[in-house]
Formats: C-alpha cells, sequence, structure tokens
C-alpha cells in the first residue's frame, strides 16, 4: 500500500495503531482540482478540512471597497487549506480557496471529522498542536507586516518560503504582502 502523506506528517506528534491507522483512513476521500479550481467560494460553508497531498492553493479575500484580490495565505504540499472559522462553526465563509496548479487534497467533512476525534481521541492533540503552529504563524505575519518594511517582509518571504515564491506569480506575492507588483518588479531589479 502506497504511504499516505497525512499520516507520516501526523506520525510526527503522535503514534497510532494499525487499527487507529484503518480508522483513520477510512474518513477521507481524495479530490483533484485543475488549474482555477475552487476548494471554497465567499458566501459557502466550509465543509471541509482540507490536506494538501500535492499542489498549491491561494485563499484570498476580494476586498469590497477596490475590488482587489487580497491574499491570505497560500499552501502547497504537505499544508493545510481551509477555513478554520467555517469550518468549526459550520457558517458561512468570507473568502475563497482556489487551485493555482493542478492539486489533490485529501478531504474530510465536519461530521466526519468530529466522528473521528470522537474515535481516536489522541488526534485531538495532532490538530490542536498543527492549530498553535498555525497561529503562531498568523501573530508573527501581523507582527511583521507593522513592523517590518515592506522590503524586509518581501525578502523574508523569500527566504521562509522558497518553495511557494518559485511557484506563485509575483503580482499574488505583491498581494500577500499587502504591497504593489510593481514594487516587487522594483525590488527585484534593485537586487
Amino acid at each position: 500500500m502506497k504511504e499516505n502523506p497525512l499520516l507520516k506528517n501526523i506520525s510526527r506528534y503522535v503514534t497510532l495503531t494499525e487499527e487507529e491507522t484503518e480508522i483513520f483512513e477510512s474518513f477521507w476521500t481524495e479530490k483533484i482540482l485543475e488549474k482555477g479550481d475552487y476548494l471554497l467560494r465567499n458566501g459557502d460553508v466550509c465543509r471541509y478540512d482540507n490536506y494538501v497531498v500535492s499542489g498549491l492553493v491561494k485563499a484570498f479575500y476580494i476586498n469590497s471597497e477596490n475590488g482587489n484580490e487580497e491574499i491570505l495565505y497560500f499552501s502547497i504540499d504537505d499544508w493545510w487549506a481551509s477555513d478554520i472559522d467555517s469550518f468549526s462553526k459550520q457558517k458561512t465563509s468570507i473568502y475563497n480557496i482556489q487551485a493555482l496548479e493542478k492539486t489533490k487534497v485529501l478531504q474530510i467533512n465536519y461530521h466526519s471529522f468530529q466522528n473521528l476525534l470522537r474515535a481516536i481521541p489522541q488526534l485531538e492533540r495532532y490538530f490542536r498542536l498543527i492549530l498553535e503552529s498555525y497561529l503562531g504563524v498568523l501573530q508573527k505575519r501581523l507582527i511583521y507586516h507593522n513592523v517590518y518594511d515592506a522590503e524586509y517582509r518581501y525578502f523574508d518571504f523569500l527566504e521562509r518560503y522558497p518553495d511557494i515564491a518559485s511557484r506563485v506569480p509575483q503580482y499574488l506575492i505583491a498581494s500577500y504582502l499587502g504591497v504593489s507588483a510593481e514594487f516587487i518588479s522594483r525590488l527585484r531589479k534593485k537586487k
């Protein structure tokens, strides 16, 4: 049997028995997104938690004042792509998640997720740990946005996320950093 990358990710935090592994795998379904396909649209409820096996997605919000796309995050292989607030409360999402390239995800719906946590309680620890990690990244992003200038944030992004930087158009990185694409272009020429 082919190794499940999500199980490999989980094994970094908790150990599952063979029986728990079989139970775990029975809850997940695979979905393939072509470039441009949506995983979630603004106004819909996030029905699935999504683990990116391979590919690349962007989460974004459309600014109602100027119509611009504001990038919230990118997710690549071995990352998660969901609206946590919408999924956990089963309420409408305010943003979109869209594939930037062909992407394979493993999905679990909300009710199955709740049943999975009841069936394998130690997974509560795993999901708590990855949520803590995600929260730390968000806090750091807020601090960086408020403290550091755009040039520093750009070069820090390139250093921290070289896999994303090599796969995402510069104008989307600019949106993520809250700067113009022209600013990024000037920085690249300067360097």
